[in-house]
């Protein structure tokens, strides 16, 4: 090939390597373009900041929260418990209960929660099913359907 170039003309010798040239800042651009589209084109980090996901997981009371609430719910991997204190200190008492420990209410109530939806199987055909929504940073949860809300216990939310 480089035989061929010193045999052209000066002219198409010219234009030829104008085009060879051209051509290579043209590979260089599409390169450099498409590391820019992967490395900032896509980024899944951006939809997790757009809502924070709070869970229904963990210890919540009734209106009220201690030591006025004498209920607390303890919601983990799919099973509600319920405890009841009707004195002493209930907040210690409370944040010493442990899912399955058997402080609980004889039964409990399995449940599920789904696109913003609380069902809890309260048994006997009967089942609890509402949206929910939280506020007060995922402190406060307010049951719509029902009316009522509860409130994650030590989240300084009553």
């Amino acid at each position: 090939m480089i035989f061929l170039l010193y045999s052209l003309p000066s002219s198409l010798e010219r234009n030829y390597f104008n085009t060879f040239k051209k051509n290579n800042k043209m590979k260089r651009l599409l390169i450099f373009s498409t590391l820019l589209i992967f490395t900032f084109g896509c980024d899944d980090e951006l939809d997790d900041i757009s809502l924070p996901a709070y869970t229904i997981e963990g210890k919540w009371v009734i209106d009220g929260g201690v030591p006025e609430g004498n209920t607390m719910y303890l919601y983990e991997d799919g099973v509600r418990y319920t405890y009841y204190c009707v004195e002493g200190d209930c907040q210690s008492l409370y944040d010493s209960f442990q899912a399955g420990d058997g402080n609980h209410i004889p039964g409990t109530n399995p449940y599920t929660y789904e696109d913003d939806v609380l069902t809890v199987d309260l048994h006997f055909g009967n089942e609890l099913i509402t949206p929910i929504r939280f506020e007060c940073n995922g402190g406060e949860v307010i049951f719509e359907t029902s009316g009522y809300s509860l409130f994650r216990l030590s989240s300084g939310c009553n």
